[in-house]
């Protein structure tokens, strides 16, 4: 069970929670799109560091949002509850994001999962 769900069921309050990207990573715009972001993550375990040493691969890897993941990253920064980020989300994409808080929901899980964003 993730911390999201377990949190979720303790404070009965989803809504209230303030998601914070992990202050190793950083959010940067995308050379093609500045409207998409890129998610860069440092590869500091022992066996990225090895491969970035020895196998001459990129220190950091790149993860390519879309649209809604990059407004919804940018967003989670720690001074944003889900509720806001929810509403925010619903006023700049409309009908596209519905149904707007199961995804939203689904998307913070994934990224929690990953280890990217912690709860404030």
């Amino acid at each position: 069970m993730s911390f999201l769900k377990k949190k979720a069921s303790k404070d009965k309050n989803l809504l209230k929670m303030i998601p914070a990207l992990k202050p190793s990573l950083t959010l940067e715009s995308n050379p093609d799109n500045p409207e998409l972001l890129q998610l860069v993550i440092p590869r500091t375990s022992l066996l990225e560091k090895f491969s970035v040493r020895f196998l001459k691969q990129p220190p950091y890897l790149r993860i390519r949002l879309d649209r809604l993941g990059s407004f919804v990253l940018a967003r989670c920064n720690g001074k944003h509850q889900v509720e806001q980020i929810q509403q925010q989300v619903a006023e700049r994409f409309g009908e596209e994001a519905e149904p707007v808080l199961p995804r939203l929901l689904k998307f913070l899980e994934m990224v929690e999962a990953n280890g990217w964003i912690n709860w404030k």
